[in-house]
Formats: C-alpha cells, structure tokens, sequence
C-alpha cells in the first residue's frame, strides 16, 4: 500500500517538475501544498484543473498517519539523493522504534510529554516517535535549512500531527521553556560560529568546536530538571580530540543512562555506524543508575536475538526502577 501510494506521488512530483523545469523537491513542496489545502482551492483559481484533480487522486485520506509519513519519507529520501550534505539524511524507522522502547520505559508514569527535536530535518524522527507514543504529546522541532523546515511542516500538517517548528539554526537560542524529552540525530562536524560557540561550557580555543558537542549542551539547557534526552552519536564522540570538555559536561549535568550500538546493517559502512546516547538531567530527586545499560542492539529481521536483547533491557529498567 505505501509502495503504490508513493509511487503515485513520485510520478505527480516527476511530472510537474518536467513541465516547470524545476527540481524534485521544491516540486515535491509545491504538490504537498496542495494536497494539503485542496478543500479550500476554489475551482475558479484554479489555472491547471488536470493537477488538481490527480493531487486529488493521492489519497493520503485513507492511509493511517504513520502510512502518511512514510510515503512522504520516501519522495523526500528520492529528492536528497543527489548533490546533498551528508546530514541531509534521514534518520532510519529502526532508530525511532527503539527510541519509542526507551521513551515508553522512562516516561511510562505520565499521560503527556513535551518533546523537542534540536536538530529535525524532514521531521521524520519526531513525527515517527510521535505516531508511536500512546500518549499526548506537546511536540517542536527546530531546522535551519528552509527546504527541510517546509517539508517538515507540510509532512506532519498531512499526518494531521501537531508540531510547532523554529526555523533558525539549533545552536542559537530558543523561545521555547525546558521540556520532558530531547531527542536529536546529532550532525556531526565542526560549528563555524565560534563567538556563539564562546558561550558553551564545550567550547574548545584551538579549533572550531564540534557542532555535536554544542547540540548536546544546548539540548540539556533546555530540559527539564530529571527530563531525558535521547541523542544518536557517532560511535567515535568520546574518543575525539575535543571529548574531555564533553566528558566534564556530562558528569556535572546528568547522569548516563544508557549506551546502546545500532544495528551495523542500517548503516553504509562500520565508519557511519552509530549508537543511542540516553541521559537523564540532573534534579533534586535523580540519582544515576548502578550501572549503565550498555547494550548492542540487533536488527529487527533478527526475531530471536530482538526477543532477547529487549527482555534483557525490560529487566534493567525494573532494577533500575525508572
């Protein structure tokens, strides 16, 4: 179903964007707009009736809302193919999914939760962690590049999803009170602002500092006193050159809750691989687990070894008592 779906809007998108002679994803911008307010669209201001009526024809009304996003996902994936920073990717479902395992543990007292994605592109991750959560959720993102931030806006307005974007650079501060959740697919590389850097604990004299580094700062300063943050790290974060002010950061803010290895399968080699980084904000009341969960998680199509891996991360947060 979401094979066909996509396949119907990819062909629309292709379409328009060889009669207008423009790129796929501004193109993509332009059919989702539409979907988007086509109820409104009175038939006399309508210049191209044929594109209405196939935009009409998506049908996104009878898919579910996680149906919705990944066939969204899918055009969006096609479009950042080609000539794009590495950071324009998006984040895997697998890493939503587990991060949906570890929000349920930590949060499993509460009804409602004030989520916010520092860094949230297409809004994939967020909009996919939201599908999943059974509770209410008060969600924001925040995305510097103008292109992502429409496709964001337009993808979980379609998933009837609500979510209050910042488009501003994530390093910058925010108009926005600390929240129960960060979570990010932190972008790895240097921040080229070092006056702005100059303010953060992590900031290193010598170099550009890792924007990473700064994202983890900046995502602990906006969360609630014993709130969580859930970061996906490259695996290298704490063997770099610039680790220590990282290391000294974290041992004064929050505690380490767990540290756990993606599935090398979802990733393009062993260099890109990648691990979930959970902590949890020091408060009056938190004190740090015996242990951290340490674990390497398996790929889902590998039933058995899932089985085992999440009954051994069940018993840790009972004896944890999160």
């Amino acid at each position: 179903m979401i094979e066909h779906h996509f396949k119907h809007l990819d062909q629309l998108v292709e379409e328009e964007a060889n009669r207008i002679d423009g790129n796929y994803l501004d193109t993509l911008i332009d059919i989702l707009n539409l979907k988007l307010i086509e109820s409104d669209i009175k038939e006399e201001a309508i210049e191209d009736k044929t594109l209405i009526d196939k935009v009409k024809q998506l049908e996104f009304e009878t898919l579910k809302k996680d149906q919705v996003r990944k066939v969204i996902e899918l055009a969006i994936l096609k479009g950042l193919k080609d000539g794009v920073q590495s950071q324009h990717l998006i984040t895997p479902d697998t890493i939503a999914s587990y991060m949906v395992y570890i929000i349920e543990k930590v949060f499993h007292r509460q009804k409602e939760i004030r989520i916010f994605d520092l860094v949230s592109g297409s809004g994939n991750l967020l909009t996919a962690v939201m599908n999943q959560l059974n509770m209410s959720i008060s969600a924001y993102g925040s995305e510097v590049d103008p292109t992502l931030i429409e496709l964001s806006l337009l993808s979980a307005s379609l998933q009837k999803n609500q979510v209050e974007f910042f488009h501003q650079d994530s390093i910058q501060p925010f108009l926005l009170d600390p929240v129960d959740l960060v979570i990010a697919d932190l972008p790895v590389g240097y921040y080229p602002d070092d006056e702005r850097a100059k303010s953060f604990k992590v900031h290193v004299d010598h170099n550009h500092t890792y924007a990473h580094h700064l994202l983890i700062e900046q995502g602990l300063k906006y969360t609630k006193e014993a709130g969580f943050l859930i970061f996906v790290i490259p695996n290298s974060l704490f063997s770099s050159d610039q680790a220590q002010k990282l290391h000294m950061l974290i041992h004064e803010t929050a505690h380490v809750v767990a540290l756990l290895q993606l599935p090398a399968s979802i990733f393009k080699s062993e260099q890109n691989a990648k691990s979930l980084f959970v902590l949890q904000k020091k408060g009056e009341k938190t004190t740090a687990p015996k242990e951290v969960l340490l674990a390497q998680l398996p790929s889902f199509k590998d039933i058995k070894a899932t089985e085992n891996i999440v009954n051994k991360m069940n018993h840790w947060f009972d004896q944890a008592g999160y």
